[in-house]
């Protein structure tokens, strides 16, 4: 009976593959942090692109006002290919499409001093109207966990509303 309880107590006392334990432990959960931190990141890389993409948008709607569907055509090509990298983008229903992104760039207005925008420029009668150029971006983005089943992608939708006339 001595004999095994000076066993069980060597057994208690000898550290030998206590690190591998903890590492195992450790392990899976920093490797977890690490995939949520560069999903994340890439995440917000893609908002920044869009965000800057609308922008440069912007920028040339104020440099040259589109006033005609061809010019607000060109506008929407140049934002579609600044996205689209090397993949040329198709177009269907007035907007350019590539993998998941999709731009649209239309004119709206503005009756006096209403709020709300209206599509058709006879919409505000006799009165007083505003045309603004605006611009949708869309995307989405499907982070690797959402293959796995934790959580889904996530979808991005910049718009940009630039005063032309």
């Amino acid at each position: 009976m001595m004999n095994a309880l000076a066993r069980i107590a060597r057994i208690r006392m000898d550290e030998d593959g206590s690190m591998a334990i903890e590492t195992a432990f450790v392990a899976p959960v920093l490797l977890v942090m690490a995939l949520g931190g560069f999903e994340a990141s890439a995440m917000v890389a893609r908002q920044t692109e869009l965000q800057s993409a609308a922008a440069e948008a912007a920028a040339v709607v104020r440099a040259v006002a589109p006033e005609d569907a061809a010019a607000r055509n060109t506008v929407r090509d140049i934002v579609a290919t600044s996205l689209c990298g090397k993949t040329t983008p198709t177009v269907s229903d007035g907007k350019a499409r590539c993998g998941t992104v999709t731009v649209d760039v239309d004119p709206i207005y503005r009756c006096g001093t209403a709020t709300d925008y209206i599509t058709n420029a006879d919409g505000c009668g006799s009165g007083t109207r505003y045309k603004f150029i605006k611009i949708d971006i869309t995307d989405t983005y499907s982070p690797i966990w959402a293959e796995w089943g934790v959580g889904s992608a996530v979808s991005y939708d910049v718009n940009r509303t630039v005063q032309v006339g």
